[in-house]
């Protein structure tokens, strides 16, 4: 998968995920909030990508390893930050981009 296939995936992440992160940390300052929603798949996102065998496994188990991976990730940054539900938190935002990966995939 090339650099630029991440680009357009991490972007559409981003523009899923954020905004249910920066609901999720409504209880933080408004600095430590921004942090919390733009940092989670930014930490995430790259190790998945770049870091699992995509072309040379079997995709179901390495979705669901890279899904486990970016739920636990990110719900771990948010437990670090002091949000509330933070595997609530991790476990929609991360659904929600993953079915807007697929429907975008399946439309395009």
């Amino acid at each position: 998968m090339s650099i630029h296939e991440w680009h357009e995936a991490f972007l559409l992440t981003q523009i899923v995920e954020v905004p249910v992160y920066l609901l999720a940390g409504r209880e933080l300052p408004l600095p430590k909030r921004v942090l919390y929603a733009f940092g989670a798949s930014t930490i995430t996102h790259p190790i998945i990508w770049f870091g699992l065998p995509w072309a040379g496994g079997p995709y179901l188990l390495l979705f669901l390893v890279a899904e486990t991976f970016a739920v636990m990730g990110e719900a771990l940054w948010g437990l670090g930050l002091g949000v509330r539900r933070p595997w609530m938190a991790a476990l929609l935002a991360n659904t929600a981009s993953v079915c807007a990966g697929l429907v975008i995939r399946h439309v395009f």
